[in-house]
């Protein structure tokens, strides 16, 4: 009943992805218009997203191997495995309750969170990639 094509694997994961990497950058965003905005703001924002940016393409690139390798149909949750549904539970839980605690000061939220909200949008525009690309990924 909740068993779906591999391919439809990845593009879960890319829309689980860019949504979350939309919220996690909306957030940035919003939070330059509570501060003045310095040049260096963009600056860090874009080390953020070249960091983080560069640890997604690399996870990427493991769990779609991850995912080609598994029988045609699985469960629809397997886009993950376990180790990253408890680091996302971890970093969601730990952003949200930093934030209500203001352990995150508005400058940090605005280049953090927008670096890191474009690097796992990109990320889930990668997953979307290969799922559009799949026949290509067969060949690999």
């Amino acid at each position: 009943m909740f068993h779906v094509k591999k391919r439809t694997l990845l593009f879960i994961a890319g829309i689980v992805w860019l949504i979350a990497g939309f919220n996690v950058a909306r957030l940035g965003v919003l939070s330059y218009r509570v501060i003045e905005s310095k040049w260096y703001l963009f600056i860090l924002t874009v080390v953020v997203f070249c960091v983080f940016g560069m640890m997604f393409i690399k996870m990427n690139k493991k769990y779609t191997k991850r995912i080609m390798g598994y029988e045609e149909i699985r469960p629809f949750w397997y886009f993950f495995d376990l180790k990253a549904y408890m680091i996302m539970a971890c970093m969601m839980g730990g952003g949200v309750g930093f934030r209500a605690m203001g352990i995150f000061s508005d400058i940090f939220i605005v280049f953090f969170y927008s670096g890191l909200g474009c690097a796992l949008a990109l990320a889930g525009i990668t997953f979307l990639r290969n799922h559009i690309q799949y026949e290509n990924l067969l060949l690999d």
